[in-house]
């Protein structure tokens, strides 16, 4: 019997009509992965897993995906901002809370007594799946357009969650603290603020950079995704969390440095999370190369291959 295979039948249901902005299919099947580690976290939350549900059905919010995918991948030629990107870092949001519930570290919505593990889960699904739609208003001051967006979407939705005024309104500002704090340039003042501003770092893989590579956007943000193969997040020794950046190319530093590190050591969470990263096969006497060669056209550096 052949397998139904259920994330592409949903695909298929919610079929996009409008604006689309294609991926490479290496990052869809991240897309997919990361999905199930959305599904497996959810899974023992009411509340949470139908919000997701809401919200991934939701046209509203597939549009806004859309249209900030288009805006950033299209006219600035950056990485990824739309589902796929979302999808991503909810997951590895939602695989740090676990580990932090795991070791018993207090979240600061439950230790101010707003609610349980459930409307934490559900604060940061939805912070995260929302975090980037502001882009496609501008990349300038996007986190505090996602704020914006996401605040009537969030009146409009989360009563089927929440039919008591007081307690949504206490999620949604949880919610929306995450949203507008998830750039590093913005100090994280809750630990689900951090989660999401780290969540959002973990996607760097070179599926993401691949888009735009190819539309021709040349710089370390591009080139150093691409030296990125995989990002895995597991229990630590030490610490609850440890991320592990596996590269091919030392070009992926850039990523490591600059995109993760500084929003972990600057995050509530700096003294519960470790970053490894490391080249595979170690093995291996030297980098897998990305670029052969560029030049200068106009205004803009091109690749070309020797």
């Amino acid at each position: 019997m052949k397998k139904v295979n259920h994330f592409q039948n949903l695909k298929r249901a919610l079929q996009d009509t409008g604006i689309e902005v294609g991926v490479p299919e290496s990052y869809r099947e991240l897309e997919e992965r990361s999905r199930l580690g959305i599904l497996k976290s959810l899974e023992p939350f009411p509340k949470a897993l139908r919000f997701f549900h809401i919200l991934e059905q939701d046209l509203e919010v597939r549009a806004d995906w859309d249209l900030a995918d288009f805006i950033a991948v299209t006219k600035l030629h950056f990485n990824d901002h739309g589902e796929v990107h979302a999808k991503v870092a909810t997951s590895s949001a939602l695989t740090m809370l676990d580990l932090l519930v795991k070791r018993d570290v207090p979240m600061d919505f439950m230790e101010a007594e707003g609610g349980d593990l459930d409307d934490e889960h559900l604060i940061v699904m939805a912070a995260g799946l929302l975090h980037d739609i502001g882009n496609q208003v501008h990349r300038e001051w996007h986190n505090l357009h996602s704020v914006i967006l996401a605040t009537p979407l969030l009146d409009r939705l989360l009563p089927e969650i929440y039919p008591d005024l007081e307690t949504r309104t206490e999620i949604r500002g949880f919610i929306l603290n995450a949203i507008y704090a998830h750039d590093f340039e913005v100090s994280d003042l809750t630990k689900e603020a951090a989660l999401i501003g780290i969540g959002d770092a973990t996607d760097m893989t070179k599926g993401r950079g691949r888009m735009a590579f190819e539309l021709g956007n040349v710089n370390i943000h591009c080139v150093s995704a691409l030296g990125i193969e995989e990002v895995l997040i597991a229990e630590g020794q030490e610490k609850p969390i440890e991320i592990m950046i596996q590269m091919s190319n030392s070009a992926g530093i850039f990523q490591v440095q600059e995109t993760l590190g500084k929003k972990v050591v600057t995050s509530p969470l700096k003294d519960y999370v470790s970053v490894i990263a490391f080249t595979a096969p170690e093995e291996l006497p030297s980098d897998e190369r990305i670029i052969q060669r560029i030049y200068l056209e106009r205004d803009h550096f091109r690749t070309a291959k020797t």
